[in-house]
């Protein structure tokens, strides 16, 4: 979905998209222009990270890039405006303070006057306290807390005496939303002594961490630093502790991973039942699809076997496949397999899945695993290819763990996990030989998975595995 709002006739603004599922804020991981750059209709600005995925944006419109409102790193809420463009540049149309003074005019010259048009902001530097919308009386309160930022810097600094002089704020409590008061209560920050760069006055996540990062010596600030009306705002610290400990912020991907686990894990009745399998005709028939021209092209491995396995064993069980709704109390069944695989990326783990994976061929479901994985190491997997999944494969055996008891993915029935393949002593044919063995574990939701429809399910897949020629026989 593009958001975005025209201030003028000259200048529009980008606010922040819901980029998919109702999602209520993103981090900015990146910007890719900067203001001055000209840009084009669909060209991607900049990329975000919200709770499912990073994300990358384009711009909806022509023009040359007026403001950046946000660093990189920062947390924005859906709907803020995250860039302004000016798209008819060299125009006269531009309203008139734009033209009243340059933007580097010193603060000595009538600051409560000082144009409220085009000031560069440059990334790094956070919000910009002027504002594209052109409402003096809204324009007052962010620069105030700029000016009033100035003068506690100059304290600081120890020339206090070379900054304006300014009243204290009002008394009263101090603007920040829920999260941010969390935040510094967390961190030992009393809000009333942190200097406000949010819009209004607000104090904002970046507001918080910079107080509570070690203060800069003052005798490492030049003393030209106490001049300025805006006060730089450093980069927000990936992590904030001291030699003893780290505190990393939870947000993005992480977070929404402790959520939906902790949502799933105290809703749904887990129940994991477990069987090891001997697995040796499994991984020979591995070994004769890579060499077969069918297979040319994709990633044939273990996995993909095993994928196929649990798709017929749903099949031949297909009241496994279904979900819970609580609103209406009611099981849905679900006549279609959207099957999802649980990726470990440097952001966290996230499932996406294969749609449609029931109707897929052997090559197509390859395919289909390949792109999936490349996708998900990139960083690119999109909000909608993670939406809808039925099922999920965990496969904890590429770490050299031997089972485990996982954790349904919100929504599904069913989460099968596949420990590590190794060569084990097994009785094959009344013999003890060395045979490839895994272990499976199979967790579902008990409210509408009896333990009679799990096992079958369960040892339906490890049948197969055990015998691949049921591919054929039961498919």
């Amino acid at each position: 979905m593009t958001t975005m709002t025209q201030t003028s006739a000259r200048f529009r603004e980008f606010k922040m998209p819901d980029v998919g599922e109702g999602l209520t804020e993103a981090e900015i991981l990146k910007w890719f222009v900067q203001p001055g750059d000209t840009v084009t209709d669909g060209q991607v600005v900049c990329e975000v990270e919200t709770a499912k995925a990073a994300v990358e944006l384009p711009i909806p419109f022509d023009g040359v890039v007026h403001e950046l409102r946000f660093a990189e790193g920062t947390t924005v809420d859906v709907g803020e405006v995250i860039i302004t463009v000016d798209v008819a540049p060299g125009s006269e149309d531009a309203p008139a303070p734009a033209a009243a003074a340059p933007a580097q005019e010193p603060v000595e010259a009538a600051p409560a006057e000082e144009p409220k048009g085009r000031t560069p902001v440059l990334v790094g530097y956070g919000v910009a306290e002027s504002s594209t919308k052109r409402r003096p009386r809204k324009g007052a309160a962010p620069e105030a807390a700029a000016v009033a930022a100035a003068a506690v810097q100059a304290e600081l600094n120890g020339h206090g005496s070379a900054a304006p002089v300014v009243d204290a704020p009002p008394a009263g409590r101090p603007l920040a939303k829920p999260p941010v008061r969390k935040l510094a209560k967390d961190l030992g920050i009393d809000l009333a002594t942190v200097v406000p760069t949010g819009k209004d006055g607000i104090i904002t996540r970046e507001d918080v961490h910079a107080a509570a990062a070690p203060a800069v010596a003052p005798a490492a600030v030049a003393p030209e630093a106490a001049e300025p009306v805006a006060v730089s705002v450093p980069e927000t610290p990936a992590t904030v502790g001291s030699a003893r400990e780290t505190r990393i912020p939870v947000k993005g991907v992480r977070k929404a991973i402790a959520q939906a686990m902790v949502g799933s894990a105290f809703t749904a009745p887990h129940v994991t039942e477990f069987v090891t399998v001997d697995v040796t005709r499994t991984m020979k028939l591995v070994a004769e699809l890579k060499e077969d021209k069918e297979m040319a092209g994709v990633r044939v491995n273990p996995l993909l076997i095993i994928a196929k396995a649990l798709l017929v064993a749903i099949k031949r069980n297909p009241e496994v496949n279904a979900a819970w709704d609580e609103a209406n109390q009611e099981i849905v069944q679900k006549h279609y397999v959207n099957l999802g695989i649980a990726a470990a990326t440097p952001r966290g783990l996230i499932v996406p899945n294969i749609k449609d994976a029931h109707d897929k061929t052997l090559p197509q479901l390859a395919a289909a695993l390949g792109e999936l994985v490349a996708t998900a190491r990139d960083g690119k997997t999109s909000p909608a290819a993670m939406a809808g999944g039925t099922v999920t494969i965990t496969n904890v055996g590429v770490f050299g763990v031997d089972t485990g008891t996982p954790i349904l993915n919100p929504g599904e029935s069913a989460i099968l996990a596949v420990g590590a393949i190794k060569l084990q002593p097994w009785v094959h044919k009344g013999k003890v030989k060395p045979r490839q063995v895994t272990t499976l574990a199979l967790s579902f939701d008990h409210r509408l998975v009896d333990g009679e429809l799990g096992s079958k399910v369960l040892a339906d897949v490890a049948a197969i595995l055990e015998q691949p020629k049921r591919l054929i026989t039961w498919a």
